[in-house]
């Protein structure tokens, strides 16, 4: 009788994993205390969805897909949230007396046994992965964690706690205290609930009588809770405990930093805090390592500009500028540049306050204003490390344009950004901030202009039709309307009932033509250089942005919010 494999021989025989790596795997697991699986997980060699299903066929268990999944509320409703959280299960299926729960462990007899005990019925496991079964979960039962913040701070509002032990608790959390101090629970379910709600800052914004805390989802500010005013200073304290922040520090502005992990995503979290007339003021940027894994092709370029811009990247010098507000996807596109540029053969530094996401095989710096370390400083000790290409965070006075230029023009091919409306308009940014026409003309090959929008979300977009007054703001013909197709989002668990999920940027690509370098050269107007690039075949920001809601990306209104339409 041959011998039964075990989940390790399964991706063995599959070609999935080889003995060296579940040798390395094991290795791992024993010196760190974690299953073999996570550390397979850990060092790559194989997807959740792999090792899920190899456990499955180990146990004769059944493996399933949740991700358009959607279960019946009277399923839903046999298991309570708390349980389903803690123990990351989910109920799938009944079958006559029978309920089949989701899990990603088929050996967490504990917890079947509680189930069995609580719903006092037959318990019989599927498996799916960990962070699928979270998905699902906080798809089935709401908004992320957002009840059981909800109900904590509703726990603080209707009974009186004494949080002088509480902020003593919060100091000494991150020495190894008590992790199960109220405030603690709740600072650390703020953050989980952002993260898993998407959001890219979370807001903590002292008032007379409340504090509020709102994230920014896709772009768009969104008021989740509001903590009594009594707990304030514990709170406050506790995110800057976590930062590494002065605690008695409360007139001067702090910037800090944390660190932590939230199921399987190592993420980021910069900290600001400014003193305003109630309290201190607290905004965390979620900075996560999978958003700037992105290439080229995932930018969104149409075919034209994609074909323009990878051939600018690999020209051997000169200035390629990225222009748009804060928050507007820069940084992701630089970001992507890079990774397409960074080989072997090619040396990267970049220069940048502060650096946000770590790249592997490219030196970057980061600003210290406080020792005199700034961008114009570190660009000069740049060019004695024989670099190929240079990344300057931001040109924002003059000294450092014109080292970036210098560089530049010395065989150097240098990325930057500035914060200007449109393509065109950096151009006049430059000169207004001293340098020479000329320089700026011989120097810059190429300014990239970018938005973000949302998109439509993928689960209830439904096809929609523009009525005719918004057709004519769009400058949308009725050529162009017949060939398009317009969706809209109605509003599902999946979004948020916003209709959106997701952002996309629209891009304003500007190559400095003949034509363009002349007028750079005469000091011409914003207007005039932007007449030139267009009859060059500039596409603008706004007709980008129309060209996806033609095809069906995002709406008109979304595109009039974030790129005007520009004067001819």
């Amino acid at each position: 009788m041959a011998k039964k494999l075990n989940y390790l021989g399964i991706l063995q025989r599959q070609g999935t994993l080889s003995a060296p790596q579940i040798e390395e795997a094991q290795e791992m697991a024993k010196s760190t205390g974690i299953k073999t699986s996570d550390a397979i997980l850990r060092l790559g060699y194989a997807s959740s969805e792999d090792v899920t299903k190899a456990i499955a066929q180990e146990f004769g268990r059944e493996y399933v897909d949740l991700t358009n999944r959607a279960i019946p509320l009277g399923i839903i409703e046999l298991v309570p949230e708390s349980l389903a959280r803690e123990n990351a299960i989910l109920p799938y299926e009944e079958d006559g007396d029978l309920l089949r729960i989701v899990c990603s462990d088929p050996n967490d007899i504990e917890t079947f046994d509680k189930l069995r005990f609580i719903l006092n019925r037959p318990i019989e496991p599927v498996l799916a992965p960990k962070e699928a079964i979270h998905e699902a979960v906080n798809r089935h039962y709401g908004q992320a964690i957002g009840e059981s913040a909800d109900s904590l701070i509703q726990e603080f509002t209707d009974t009186q706690i004494d949080f002088t032990e509480t902020m003593d608790a919060g100091r000494s959390a991150i020495d190894g205290g008590d992790s199960d101090a109220p405030i603690v629970k709740l600072c650390d379910m703020i953050i989980e609930e952002a993260v898993m709600l998407r959001a890219s800052d979370i807001h903590v914004e002292p008032f007379e009588d409340r504090v509020r805390v709102r994230y920014r989802i896709d772009g768009m500010l969104v008021e989740r809770d509001v903590i009594p005013k009594r707990l304030q200073g514990a709170v406050t304290s506790r995110f800057k405990i976590l930062a590494r922040l002065d605690i008695a520090e409360r007139r001067r502005t702090q910037d800090g930093r944390i660190k932590l992990t939230i199921g399987e995503k190592e993420l980021d979290l910069r900290v600001s805090v400014i003193p305003t007339n109630h309290g201190q003021s607290i905004v965390m940027r979620i900075l996560d390592k999978d958003n700037i894994r992105v290439s080229l092709t995932q930018l969104g370029f149409d075919e034209n500009d994609y074909r323009k811009f990878g051939t600018l990247i690999r020209r051997p010098n000169g200035i390629i500028l990225v222009t748009g507000p804060t928050g507007s996807g820069k940084t992701t596109s630089l970001y992507a540049a890079l990774n397409e540029l960074n080989t072997p053969t090619r040396k990267i530094i970049t220069a940048e306050d502060p650096v946000e996401y770590y790249l592997p095989g490219i030196n970057q710096v980061e600003i210290r204003h406080s020792i005199g370390l700034d961008f114009a400083r570190v660009i000069r000790a740049m060019l004695r490390q024989a670099p190929n290409i240079i990344l300057v965070g931001e040109m924002r006075d003059l000294e450092t344009a014109q080292m970036g230029i210098q560089a530049s023009l010395t065989g150097h091919l240098v990325f930057s950004t500035l914060h200007t409306n449109d393509a065109p308009g950096a151009i006049t940014r430059l000169v207004d901030m001293g340098v020479p026409p000329y320089l700026v003309s011989s120097s810059v090959i190429g300014i990239m202009a970018q938005r973000l929008v949302r998109t439509i979300c993928s689960k209830c977009k439904k096809p929609y039709i523009p009525n005719d007054v918004e057709l004519r703001e769009a400058s949308i013909t009725p050529d162009m309307a017949a060939k398009g197709t317009f969706m809209k989002g109605t509003g599902c668990g999946n979004c948020n009932k916003s209709g959106y999920r997701g952002r996309q940027a629209v891009f304003e690509l500007m190559m400095m033509t003949p034509k363009v370098r002349e007028l750079t050269f005469k000091q011409a107007s914003t207007t005039e250089i932007r007449r030139a690039a267009r009859a060059d075949g500039m596409t603008m920001l706004f007709e980008d942005g129309i060209r996806k809601v033609l095809m069906g990306r995002t709406t008109i209104e979304e595109v009039m919010r974030v790129a005007r339409q520009a004067e001819n």
